[in-house]
């Protein structure tokens, strides 16, 4: 073991956390660097690893999902993250959704207890020497993006934004009520109806409400990423916009008219003891005197304690299709990798995935096996080899979703019975490839 080498680790997010837990299990010993509690993003508040930013959801659980699905593939790669999920879950219907304080501090002492993991807490300024991977999220460090922009050439930007905190005290009982969609799961999320006249009025005063400025920099290279776009630039896209997506009513019935609301606003619990709620898909760059003006016309709302206002920050991510090779490495440097959603994975899951791929991998490049180049038909694999495809011209973020797994041998009708198929196939060709690499 002492004969092993050393990997950097830079990032000690999702994907940082999984890399460098693999790369010690499989007997590397590891250092992550890691600027907080140093030095902050605008995103980034608490001081422990694997902090939970935009939303405390890591997405649905169900096996008939990609995320489901995602997740099931995770721990069978012998993930850190996800069994530090389930430990520390709260209720959220059909979702794994987490306190995301115990998560970051469960994570934490796994990490830190670790006996091959060492922790340095400073800012990177450039990039390492290989061995390494690379997993300082989308929200790097200046020197460190710079470092990058050296060695890999052109970076993209986009923007990406939080929601909103509310006390459960603070909000009207008599008006919000309990209920999945469908009855799916436990009645697990909080709901705001509103009636057509409300709707419109919120409408209206969204689409007025004045946002927080951005630096002429950010202005020139402002593009918003469909997956988490802020409320205020959907709501511009058309009246019924918001309707179709976040504040979409269907299955939902307002116990109070017996009758499916205009429009629903969903709040899903933050913490493990249930006094904190977020704003589902309230993703918003609005000054946060407007905010507490616009989402306090929301029913339920009005009186509203925000214990934390969305922000909206600059995300950056590689050309991956360029750079990168299906198991993470750099092609110009094949013990260089990296990881999260700095390659254009985009989510929890999907960043933490890739840093399992990326630590395994490093692994096997430095004892002399050949890499791990999952199966197209699982989801892991499908995600890896998006980033790492030559062939795509405008590459955006990606992630998990059937559709990028490839169609199956026969036809079914049926959407779950569908998505059940391709989840036994994912995990049935993810086990046969495992059994003949690890055998």
């Amino acid at each position: 073991m002492e004969n092993k080498q050393r990997v950097t680790v830079i990032g000690g997010g999702l994907a940082g956390c999984e890399a460098a837990w693999q790369l010690a299990q499989a007997g590397y010993p590891v250092t992550i660097y890691e600027m907080k509690p140093v030095k902050y993003t605008p995103a980034h508040h608490y001081k422990g690893l694997s902090e939970l930013v935009c939303s405390n959801s890591l997405k649905a659980d169900r096996l008939a999902s990609a995320a489901g699905l995602l997740k099931a593939e995770m721990e069978r790669m012998g993930s850190l993250l996800i069994p530090c999920a389930r430990a520390v879950s709260v209720a959220a219907g059909g979702a794994l959704a987490v306190d995301r304080e115990a998560f970051s501090d469960m994570v934490t002492e796994r990490i830190t207890s670790h006996p091959l993991i060492t922790i340095r807490t400073e800012e990177a300024t450039s990039l390492p020497e290989s061995p390494a991977i690379i997993a300082s999220g989308p929200l790097t460090a200046d020197g460190l993006e710079r470092s990058i922009e050296e060695k890999c050439g052109q970076r993209l930007s986009f923007f990406d934004a939080a929601a909103p905190i509310v006390t459960y005290e603070s909000l009207d009982k008599d008006v919000v009520f309990y209920a999945s969609r469908y009855d799916r799961g436990d009645a697990d999320y909080i709901n705001c109806p509103m009636n057509k006249e409300e709707y419109q009025a919120f409408f209206n005063a969204l689409i007025n409400a004045e946002r927080a400025p951005l630096s002429e920099f950010d202005k020139e290279i402002f593009r918003v990423y469909e997956g988490c776009m802020p409320i205020e630039v959907l709501a511009s896209r058309g009246e019924d916009t918001m309707r179709f997506g976040p504040l979409k009513p269907v299955g939902l019935i307002d116990p109070r008219t017996g009758r499916r609301p205009y429009a629903v606003v969903q709040l899903r619990r933050e913490n493990s003891a249930g006094t904190l709620f977020n704003l589902v898909g309230f993703q918003t760059n609005l000054k946060f005197p407007e905010q507490k003006r616009v989402f306090s016309m929301i029913p339920g709302l009005q009186n509203a304690d925000f214990m934390r206002y969305g922000v909206m920050h600059r995300n950056s991510f590689l050309d991956s299709p360029r750079l990168l090779s299906a198991d993470y490495s750099l092609r110009t440097d094949p013990l260089m990798f990296f990881a999260g959603q700095i390659t254009g994975v985009e989510g929890y899951i999907e960043s933490a995935a890739s840093g399992i791929l990326a630590g395994r991998n490093m692994a096997r490049k430095l004892s002399g096996k050949a890499p791990l180049i999952l199966p197209a038909d699982t989801m892991m694999g499908a995600l890896a080899a998006y980033i790492s495809s030559e062939d795509t011209k405008d590459f955006q973020p990606m992630g998990c979703n059937m559709g990028i797994l490839p169609d199956l041998s026969e036809r079914i009708r049926d959407k779950k019975l569908k998505y059940q198929a391709y989840a036994d196939r994912a995990l049935a060709s993810l086990e046969n490839y495992l059994t003949s690499q690890e055998g």
